[in-house]
């Protein structure tokens, strides 16, 4: 796979391509990069996949409580896992949100050898968004480039969207942005230095830090997750929140309690792939009961993660 820059030029008539933010890489996104290579094959051209370098909705419509699901450099490699011919992310510049469908399709035409572009079930593109799929097949035969739909996903986990699987997270749900997804959802960040409670409690955490603020956190409370640290893959559970129970303020923190692990990491990259929500977060009456509880939190983490391995395994 290649991945482009703008400045590349393309051959006239040399690929198949399709558009979209592709936040998130969900099984729908793979259903349309999947459509998307068999008809690049069948025509003996190339794929392409274009993308954007920021979403469309922070220059149009800027809302500071809006997250994305995954970085910019997460999304270019699960797009390349899905084995697209050709790799490009446009910057989303207010003169490219002005181009209407049909200027926006001559410049695919133009720049990048597009003749045939192939698009996602129920996306919108163009500056005009009351257009309909049969606009753009009208302005893609006036322009030479045929416009064909992809098929829509209709799998198990069906309907699926970026906005579903953001509202899933948000909620706390990560379970059923997995399935969405066919993956976890992941953070990024390094372990820092915290309050140190958690060891005199019999629980120590690696606290996460330096978390890219433009991704989306799960809602407050416990989760089962498993943690990539110096090439290891570790068990454990995390909890998302301001720790109540220890009135510790209003700061948010990401503690991560890893099962039969005690090495120094402090300043090591780290990277939580969040598997099951275990409970929300509460106030407790004491530190007695907040050991108990995360006794149960472990137990029930355990548990989780046992199946999800033992499924992932055989499922490979």
């Amino acid at each position: 796979m290649r991945l482009l820059s703008e400045n590349d030029r393309l051959p006239s008539g040399s690929t198949v391509a399709t558009i979209g933010m592709f936040d998130g890489v969900h099984l729908g996104h793979a259903t349309l990069v999947g459509f998307l290579n068999s008809q690049a094959a069948s025509r003996g051209k190339q794929s392409l996949v274009i993308t954007f370098l920021n979403h469309p909705r922070n220059l149009l419509q800027p809302d500071p409580r809006f997250s994305l699901i995954m970085s910019l450099d997460d999304r270019l490699a699960h797009l390349q896992e899905l084995g697209p011919d050709l790799l490009l992310a446009l910057d989303f510049s207010r003169e490219l949100s002005q181009l209407d469908s049909s200027q926006f399709i001559e410049l695919l035409r133009d720049r990048y050898g597009v003749d045939v572009l192939v698009a996602g079930y129920n996306h919108r593109f163009g500056h005009n968004r009351g257009e309909t799929f049969e606009d753009y097949c009208r302005h893609g035969k006036r322009l030479g480039v045929e416009v064909i739909k992809a098929p829509e996903y209709l799998g198990q986990y069906a309907p699926v969207s970026s906005t579903i699987v953001r509202s899933l997270i948000a909620a706390g749900r990560v379970k059923d942005a997995m399935h969405c997804m066919g993956r976890p959802h992941v953070i990024r960040g390094k372990v820092v230095h915290g309050f140190h409670n958690g060891r005199g409690l019999g629980f120590p955490t690696a606290n996460v830090g330096k978390v890219d603020p433009n991704i989306l956190l799960p809602h407050n409370g416990a989760y089962a997750v498993l943690a990539h640290v110096k090439g290891m893959v570790l068990q454990g559970m995390a909890n998302i929140g301001k720790r109540p129970t220890l009135d510790n303020g209003d700061q948010l923190s990401i503690e991560v309690n890893l099962f039969d692990f005690e090495d120094d990491i402090y300043g090591e990259d780290f990277t939580l792939e969040f598997i099951s929500f275990l409970r929300l977060e509460f106030k407790m009456c004491g530190l007695d009961e907040l050991k108990h509880q995360l006794s149960l939190d472990r137990d029930n983490a355990k548990r989780i993660l046992k199946e999800y391995l033992t499924t992932t395994n055989n499922n490979r």
